[in-house]
């Protein structure tokens, strides 16, 4: 399933990618020629790129640790096939999901719904051109960018909610009856205010120095 090398039009061989930028893309197809093809526009685009000839190596590539965020897999390779690959990163919702790319020569709608069906978040049909696979690279791209932006602010959000219910700041106190003053200058009982800007609760009972105390004390009028 090889597909005839072009030339790379000037205006996509000019768009380099800062060292600390470098996106890890995997490239799995078992043509040596379509690989080389791949592996070099690829490098030349600023990515730093993975090359593997089967499927079997293309799903241990994905789960390194320092897995790749984007794969081109072909369709059709000796051991897992790309959709096969596909169905499998998805069944594992555990782990950073990468963006996949199917390369192949099917071109029919039933493939292009049975590709997506498998996982695939993208298709691209052979013979495909220089400029066409960089685009799809670059959606995919800025579409994890957008994930790892949210998943920030996710964890930013379920931070705030953490800290919505619990005091702090400077919180003032009367240093004689022990009451807090708050926002609007009204003054209550510690215990209302806790409750009121917190989760806690209370219950009341009595300490030993208290008790030891109020027994003792004398009764008013004997």
């Amino acid at each position: 399933m090889g597909f005839a090398p072009r030339l790379v039009a000037p205006h996509i061989a000019e768009m380099p990618r800062t060292e600390s930028a470098r996106l890890r893309v995997l490239a799995a197809d078992d043509s040596a020629v379509d690989l080389v093809l791949l592996g070099s526009l690829l490098s030349s685009w600023g990515y730093d790129v993975l090359k593997v000839v089967d499927g079997n190596a293309a799903w241990a590539a994905l789960n390194e640790p320092e897995a790749p965020h984007l794969a081109i897999l072909d369709w059709e390779m000796p051991g897992l096939t790309g959709p096969e690959i596909c169905r499998r990163v998805r069944a594992a919702a555990d782990r950073a999901q990468p963006h996949l790319i199917l390369l192949t020569s099917k071109e029919t709608k039933e493939d292009l719904v049975q590709g997506l069906a498998a996982g695939a978040d993208d298709y691209l049909t052979k013979p495909f051109h220089p400029s066409e696979l960089q685009a799809r690279v670059r959606v995919g791209e800025r579409i994890l960018e957008l994930r790892d932006r949210l998943a920030d602010r996710v964890g930013d959000l379920e931070k705030a909610l953490a800290e919505v219910h619990q005091l702090r700041g400077i919180i003032p106190i009367c240093m004689y009856c022990k009451r807090v003053r708050d926002d609007t200058d009204f003054w209550q009982q510690v215990e209302i205010y806790i409750t009121d800007h917190s989760e806690a609760r209370f219950s009341h009972g009595i300490c030993p120095e208290c008790f030891e105390r109020e027994a003792n004390a004398p009764l008013e009028g004997v």
